[in-house]
């Protein structure tokens, strides 16, 4: 089977220069600039889904598993600032992420990653001048696997966009949930407290279905999964783009995510395109 099966042409032909591809970018770039997320619902086709619950179910096994506190930024707590400051303020996190080494380049997932045309049709819908895939060989495209339990506290990501599948919800809960562009030029830790302390009036709750693809702006924005219940997991696949070439996580990152950290990572730790804390 091959990527055409698994995503819905019909509704998105993105491989096609035409009206229909035309109308559906500048939707996805209205979504964008109103708060920073776009949702393509039913991008995927219902084999296509089932491909990719079966490859999620079938490397399950791969994923790093972890259990601990962190903040929103992945950095060690800072005592020389106040106690209630947010780079202080940790939170269970219980959560799983199936590394990019386990997917094979002819399954579902890596199929319909390079399906010709796909990353034109992102950068278009971005509208990003310098556009490329996430040089991390742990990390440009990888499955969270979310069960019962605290989920995904909230965090920033490392890269610009993120570029998200819906594959599998759990029995409840796993709202994605977020605060657009709240730290756009400057890290804004007042309004980053607010959400922390469940006191802001700029978080939305989003529910994504199994198929649709959302286009996410997470290095400025605020965002987490909510705690989840029930037996069946959550599954999300995340394809990362950044605006420089050859980026990567910090060693510290790649370690709590994965569990392990590759020499590259420590090669190009300082390599970034701005100055925020993670």
């Amino acid at each position: 089977m091959s990527y055409a099966e698994f995503i819905d042409l019909d509704r998105y032909p993105f491989q096609v220069e035409g009206p229909e591809r035309d109308a559906c970018i500048a939707q996805v770039r209205e979504d964008l600039a109103q708060d920073g997320c776009a949702v393509l619902r039913g991008f995927l086709t219902k084999t296509g889904v089932e491909a990719l619950v079966a490859e999620a179910d079938a490397t399950a096994d791969k994923a790093h598993k972890s259990f601990n506190r962190t903040n929103a930024y992945f950095t060690q707590d800072d005592p020389t600032l106040p106690s209630d400051h947010p780079v202080r303020q940790f939170f269970d996190r219980s959560n799983a992420f199936v590394p990019a080494d386990s997917f094979a380049k002819d399954g579902a997932l890596r199929q319909i990653q390079n399906a010709p045309g796909f990353d034109g049709f992102i950068q278009a819908c971005l509208q990003e001048p310098s556009f490329h895939r996430y040089a991390d060989p742990l990390a440009d495209v990888i499955v969270n696997l979310a069960k019962e339990g605290p989920g995904f506290p909230w965090h920033f990501d490392t890269n610009n966009f993120t570029v998200t599948l819906a594959i599998q919800n759990a029995e409840s809960g796993g709202a994605f949930e977020y605060a657009a562009n709240i730290r756009e030029e400057h890290e804004n830790f007042e309004e980053v407290a607010k959400v922390l302390d469940g006191r802001s009036d700029k978080v939305t709750t989003l529910e994504l279905q199994p198929g649709d693809l959302q286009l996410f702006r997470g290095r400025n924005s605020l965002h987490r999964v909510a705690p989840l219940s029930g037996s069946t997991p959550r599954y999300v696949a995340i394809l990362s783009y950044v605006e420089e070439p050859g980026m990567v996580a910090t060693p510290e990152r790649a370690k709590q995510l994965y569990g392990r950290a590759l020499p590259i990572h420590y090669e190009r730790a300082g390599l970034r395109a701005d100055t925020f804390i993670d």
